[in-house]
């Protein structure tokens, strides 16, 4: 599913065409999806998009009076099409822009979500999320003080949206690599200089990753239709059975909490 990286280049992608543009109309052709699309986007336009925003995988428009939250899903993309381009039989809601573009949202499964919201500090799925990993408030010492008393193992202690927003399962498996840290070690059991290793790494592998343009696995394109290019630099995730690029060990395949995760038994302890 698109993860933090491929969410921030799909905000990149779109921003342009989005940002500061009037909605002229919104076509739902398909308003079942994880929930159902917000009645609000039925009369909402015309109305102009301020800006645009990205906080944990979520996309914010920002308008005048409220605020259309969007989620891709598992399977979700939002691209820049022309009003030419014929509708696909996943293509289940447009927005018409006023500089003749359209935002097109596209979800096979539709496991995504666009809503509405006046009050994003205080929604249900926003209000509980944890800092953004690029900030400055995410450090090893943040994550240090965040594992006391957690006995998970650290790959769900970092994935865990109220503790860090964003670590998806793919970066989960890099960041832990870069560090050295065996997924299933007790979190409260690692110290504070791999913590700090820890949390840079994972800002590294994100940073990375968005360069280029998130990791494209199955479904994912970003705003201008293409795919992300991190996954010609993926060190374990999908790698199991195969070598270690830093020991030539074999990659073990486990799951962790119903996720995919592989790791080095000889580099990772």
């Amino acid at each position: 599913m698109p993860e933090l990286p491929e969410v921030e280049t799909t905000k990149r992608g779109i921003q342009p065409y989005i940002e500061n543009v009037e909605i002229r109309a919104i076509a739902i052709r398909q308003p079942s999806l994880r929930w159902p699309v917000s009645e609000e986007l039925y009369t909402l336009a015309p109305s102009k998009v301020v800006s645009i925003e990205r906080r944990a995988k979520y996309l914010f428009l920002n308008l005048i009076n409220g605020h259309i939250i969007i989620h891709l899903g598992m399977s979700g993309s939002l691209r820049v099409v022309e009003k030419c381009c014929p509708v696909g039989k996943h293509d289940h809601i447009d927005f018409l822009m006023a500089n003749e573009k359209i935002i097109r949202y596209n979800d096979p499964r539709r496991f995504g979500s666009i809503l509405w919201t006046t009050d994003l500090k205080n929604h249900p799925l926003l209000s509980k999320l944890g800092p953004e990993p690029l900030e400055n408030l995410f450090d090893g010492d943040y994550l240090f003080k965040q594992r006391e008393g957690k006995k998970i193992n650290i790959k769900q202690f970092i994935m865990d949206n109220k503790i860090v927003v964003g670590v998806g399962n793919i970066y989960a498996n890099e960041a832990l690599f870069l560090s050295g840290i065996h997924p299933k070690r007790p979190a409260n059991k690692i110290s504070l200089k791999r913590f700090k290793q820890l949390a840079n790494n994972i800002k590294l592998v994100l940073s990375e990753a968005i360069k280029q343009g998130g990791t494209t696995l199955k479904d994912f394109v970003g705003g201008d239709g293409k795919p992300g290019y991190f996954q010609q630099q993926l060190n374990v995730y999908g790698r199991g059975g195969q070598a270690c690029s830093h020991c030539k060990s074999t990659l073990k395949e486990v799951r962790i909490g119903q996720r995919s995760t592989v790791y080095c038994p000889n580099c990772q302890h």
